[in-house]
């Protein structure tokens, strides 16, 4: 395995095939990571800036990050499920990782893929830390809630801008509020929701995270 290459991987979701990338990583890695992109109805792909700017933070340090298109996505199967079926196809790519390198996963989604992924994450048997970037509270005509962040006992990093359209500073705020410990709430000013020149702060305040959570030797 050699950090930096990037191998195409398909998954066997329920709906069909689902189209994945892996960035590897480094021979003595100790995490593995899963980044999931943000709605598939407004272009929400896995090449999303925020996805990508996600996994180069996290493979820089040697973790490999798998991305994968939801299904209807690219050249994955199906059709989108709204919201639904999106949690099985985050089951699919949790367990290719746990399978494939028996390691603790560090989850981390960028709107949609934060409010869906997280429903699949927090109770999967490898995942030990969830990063939340960009996390919507009413969008696409739903309002979207996070009461199983209460028993989550996983680090956790929510990191928004503070112009985000879809949550507003005070919204982000009574979520982190709830949850269980440990966590860590960054909202970066100016910032919107797609972080539009802020992509290096958020990059770094999710690299900084990941030092302060994660036992990285």
């Amino acid at each position: 395995m050699s950090q930096g290459h990037i191998e195409s991987v398909s998954l066997h979701g329920e709906a069909g095939r689902l189209e994945a990338l892996l960035n590897l990583g480094a021979p003595d890695a100790e995490y593995a990571a899963l980044v999931c992109h943000p709605h598939p109805l407004f272009g929400g792909t896995m090449h999303n800036k925020v996805v990508f700017h996600a996994m180069k933070a996290i493979n820089s340090f040697g973790i490999p990050v798998l991305r994968f298109n939801f299904r209807g996505v690219g050249a994955s199967a199906g059709e989108h499920d709204y919201g639904r079926g999106e949690i099985s196809d985050v089951h699919v790519a949790l367990d290719y990782l746990a399978e494939r390198f028996s390691l603790p996963i560090v989850f981390a989604g960028f709107s949609f893929g934060a409010a869906v992924g997280l429903r699949a994450a927090v109770d999967h048997r490898r995942v030990e830390a969830l990063a939340s970037l960009g996390t919507p509270v009413v969008a696409d005509n739903r309002e979207y809630t996070y009461a199983l962040l209460r028993e989550a006992r996983q680090p956790k990093l929510m990191l928004s801008g503070g112009n985000d359209q879809y949550a507003t500073p005070a919204q982000l705020r009574k979520i982190f509020d709830e949850a269980a410990e440990p966590k860590k709430l960054v909202i970066l000013d100016g910032a919107d929701h797609f972080f539009a020149g802020h992509l290096d702060e958020m990059r770094d305040e999710l690299s900084a995270w990941l030092r302060q959570a994660l036992p990285l030797s």
